[in-house]
């Protein structure tokens, strides 16, 4: 199974912590006792005179119970939402010793989730569940404020994998189980810089650790070549945090921990997590087609150099232009032009290509997008409003699961709907390592069938030791085996071949 995120371990500095945390209080205590009325020496009492004093409360000493009160509250508020992932599967050994790069052994992994929806959807890490043979969750038990729990106590749920998306970085599970403490995703609010924040998870394996910070910065991009920007944060994050929330004081999240930037390996204060509209985006699409839909308008954009600009004669030598647009397509119907120059797309400004991609890949498909255009040359230039209807970008197994038909397609043993593999299908989803094989389209849901892992757009290649070339050797090597029986499948993915075994029910 490949190393998941955050897998060295590492201490965590406690004076640097120390230091950090005094800070918060110094400033928070400074703050409220300027905001109070400068007060008038006190005459002795008759304690005073005795030599006794009575114990008072300062407003300093007010401040800070009022502040720990409120962390306690949250802590015990989110907490019981936040879940321990458990994933068992295959790697290799290290290579401290070269003569053992070749051995294939058996690993664990622990990671973070949080439960979005009280039926028992999880979302975490796509990296943390990556490879998995077994996935389980750990579920906090009520009360347990971050004590050690024994082993016989815990209340750990085998879970199924409904979905991922790499892109993200985001996989959503489910678990059989209900009426389960939930946190909500705060989708319509931005993070802001400097906003407290609370990273909760199971670093280095220690369940429902919580560790506090501020939003460093709210559009921090890793990738250039990708659109996904992420927020940054000091809360300090290790390993086994990934896919566990950073929650603002209300305890809604605000973005799911993903990586870290660290030379040793543990916290150095750059944390960062996806945003949380985001993570709501890919929730709802895995939940409901087990993969990330897109919209698109019909249009292609690069961004503006300055030898661009110049050989153009463009108004800005900077921002977003419109190279290419589909004769058919909304864009052109709403009269964008190439050449145009996007200023701003939903009211969000448009200075990089990623931006404008973050735009059309947040779009909900039931709006209309806005799009603010520039357009002339460096002579005569004008800002136009458009407003084009989004298209729904089908992914090519949706298309292929609306053409299927369902009563040569279904393989009532295994649970799925699937195909032969033919060279046209092949152009639809990408070249395989072997030519042959069969398609997995989906699940069906009403039928009780074993666990078996596959997921849409896997393609099967043998069953045991019977290779699978079509549906039809598929369906006879089902037919053949017996309850009980194991059953192993070569599965062909996007990032390579994988076995599947589990036992024919």
């Amino acid at each position: 199974m490949p190393t998941p995120f955050f897998s060295q371990a590492h201490a965590i500095d406690p004076l640097r912590h120390f230091i950090c945390l005094a800070s918060i209080v110094l400033v928070a205590s400074t703050c409220l006792l300027a905001q109070q009325p400068p007060q008038k020496p006190s005459t002795p009492t008759s304690a005073a005179k005795t030599g006794e004093e009575k114990p008072s409360v300062s407003v300093s000493s007010r401040a800070l119970v009022e502040f720990n009160d409120a962390l306690e509250e949250l802590a015990a508020k989110v907490s019981p939402a936040v879940v321990q992932i458990l994933v068992t599967g295959y790697g290799p050994v290290h290579e401290e010793n070269r003569t053992q790069t070749a051995l294939i052994v058996r690993q664990h992994a622990v990671g973070s989730g949080v439960i979005v929806d009280p039926s028992g959807y999880i979302v975490t890490n796509a990296h943390v569940v990556e490879g998995a043979q077994r996935i389980r969750v750990a579920l906090p038990l009520p009360g347990d404020s971050g004590r050690a729990v024994p082993v016989g106590k815990r209340h750990i749920l085998e879970a199924r994998l409904v979905g991922t998306h790499k892109d993200t970085d985001l996989a959503l599970l489910k678990i059989d189980e209900k009426d389960l403490p939930t946190l909500p995703l705060l989708s319509q609010q931005r993070a802001r810089v400097g906003q407290l924040v609370f990273a909760i998870g199971s670093p280095e394996g220690l369940q429902n650790s919580v560790t506090m910070g501020v939003v460093s910065a709210v559009a921090r991009q890793a990738d250039p070549d990708k659109p996904l920007t992420y927020i940054q944060t000091d809360a300090p994050i290790n390993p086994g945090n990934s896919g566990g929330p950073l929650v603002d004081m209300n305890g809604a999240v605000v973005g799911i921990n993903t990586f870290i930037l660290s030379q040793g390996g543990g916290s150095e204060g750059l944390g960062f997590a996806i945003p949380a509209r985001i993570v709501d985006f890919v929730y709802h699409s895995l939940r409901k087609y087990g993969h990330v839909h897109r919209v698109e308008i019909g249009a292609v954009a690069q961004e503006i150099t300055p030898t661009i600009a110049e050989g153009l004669l463009l108004a800005q030598h900077w921002g977003v232009i419109i190279a290419d647009l589909k004769a058919d397509g909304p864009a052109a119907a709403a009269g964008l032009q190439v050449q145009d120059i996007v200023l701003t797309a939903d009211d969000r400004r448009i200075e990089t290509l990623p931006q404008l991609s973050s735009a059309l890949y947040l779009h909900r498909l039931d709006q209309v997008l806005k799009l603010e255009v520039l357009r002339g040359d460096v002579n005569k230039n004008e800002k136009k409003i458009l407003y084009v209807p989004a298209i729904e970008q089908r992914d090519p197994m949706d298309q292929l699961f609306d053409a299927a038909d369902p009563e040569k397609s279904l393989v009532p043993r295994l649970g799925i709907l699937a195909v032969d593999l033919t060279a046209d299908l092949r152009n639809q989803i990408g070249s395989t390592r072997i030519a042959s094989g069969v398609v997995v389209l989906g699940r069906a849901a009403d039928l009780i069938t074993p666990d078996t892992g596959l997921q849409t757009g896997d393609v099967i290649h043998s069953l045991n030791t019977t290779p699978i070339d079509s549906m039809d050797t598929l369906r006879a090597a089902v037919v053949s085996l017996k309850t009980g029986d194991p059953v192993v499948l070569q599965v062909e993915r996007s990032d390579g071949f994988t076995y599947l075994g589990f036992e024919m029910e």
